[in-house]
């Protein structure tokens, strides 16, 4: 793409980053610029942010109806997945999923509640009492 061509199309992230992106210019050869992005990538991200707000709120209803438990929302919140969680805790995969269960929930330890509300960068109480 030419230099000229570089899409500079305002973005939700347009305030905050741009994009390096590889052109050419007058003379053929590569070189860098920045661009504030293209409206297709624009589109791209708004619908990606909508899914990730839907699967909060779901996951907050869960919580509330007992379904699972609240380390489910706040892996939502967090956008945290299994192997992500279980990095920031040394929990197994298998640990965190018996972990969503609210019967089990219930009875964790402090120690776990712990290192739970560390990964999500919330309190014990917060984890606990979820709202």
């Amino acid at each position: 793409m030419k230099k000229s061509e570089l899409p500079q199309d305002n973005g939700a992230l347009t305030s905050l980053t741009k994009e390096v992106c590889y052109v050419k210019n007058d003379e053929g050869k590569y070189e860098t610029e920045l661009s504030t992005g293209w409206d297709a990538k624009k589109v791209a991200l708004e619908e990606a942010w909508k899914e990730i707000e839907r699967r909060r709120i779901d996951a907050h209803h869960r919580v509330k109806s007992g379904e699972v438990s609240p380390i489910v929302y706040f892996m939502e919140v967090k956008l945290m997945d299994l192997t992500v969680l279980a990095g920031y805790t040394n929990f197994y995969k298998w640990q965190i999923k018996q972990h969503c269960k609210p019967s089990v929930f219930v009875r964790l330890s402090d120690a776990k509640l712990n290192k739970y509300a560390a990964a999500f960068e919330i309190s014990v109480d917060e984890l606990k009492q979820f709202k």
